[in-house]
């Protein structure tokens, strides 16, 4: 007989094992490949890291609300956004810029050594910290502040996400991204957004632009 804590965890109902399984096949029909990424989102347990009355809808393909203006990111470009991230090999050192309620970096935290998780909300760090440990995830760790200016005093990184949408790339995640990085971020404002692949090289930094996106802004200064 499952525990309580079991039951929390693997879900009942909507959030049940079966209803992620479907997740995965509709994630991979629409381009997701890489196995990892998919084995680490179907075994993530959605549903903690919104609130009670949305845990019916935790794996359904879409963003849902988490509070604070915010939301948990659609699991398709959790998954996308991964992707590009490690599609060079692995990395042992990535920072992320936008903890939310702690759903991606729990994500991120299984596929990569370490995560440096930036958040510009208390509330909600707090909240994301308190997943995490429920989940026995250890390599994450945490800094209040503002997302435009990085984490320079761990730097550099091999890679770097960003889960908002900046008007540009912000010039500190450049400087902080080490030789061979690769930075993933959507850039844009309002309808106009794209996600952009930047990779550091010995000339410089290239970049691609992928798809339209859809993200909330990345705004300025920490918020208690």
């Amino acid at each position: 007989m499952r525990t309580q804590e079991q039951l929390q965890r693997h879900g009942i109902g909507m959030t049940s094992q079966r209803t992620r399984e479907r997740l995965i096949e509709r994630l991979y029909e629409e381009g997701l490949s890489n196995p990892s990424v998919l084995e680490v989102i179907r075994r993530t347990p959605r549903h903690l890291f919104v609130d009670e009355a949305l845990a019916h809808r935790a794996y359904e393909d879409t963003a849902l609300p988490i509070g604070h203006n915010q939301t948990i990111s659609q699991p398709y470009m959790v998954g996308r956004m991964t992707e590009l991230l490690l599609a060079a090999g692995p990395l042992d050192k990535v920072l992320e810029i936008g903890t939310g309620a702690g759903y991606q970096p729990s994500v991120r935290a299984q596929l990569v050594e370490r995560v440096f998780s930036v958040e510009r909300i208390q509330a909600l760090q707090e909240r994301a910290k308190e997943r995490l440990q429920e989940l026995n995830l250890r390599n994450v760790v945490f800094r209040w502040g503002d997302g435009w200016e990085g984490w320079n005093a761990l730097g550099p990184y091999n890679g770097i996400i960003v889960t908002a949408a900046a008007a540009e790339v912000p010039q500190a995640l450049l400087d902080q991204l080490a030789p061979g990085g690769r930075l993933v971020i959507p850039v844009g404002a309002g309808a106009e957004q794209q996600l952009l692949l930047i990779v550091r090289d010995e000339q410089g930094f290239t970049r691609h632009v992928l798809d339209d996106v859809r993200f909330v802004p990345l705004l300025n200064g920490p918020l208690a």
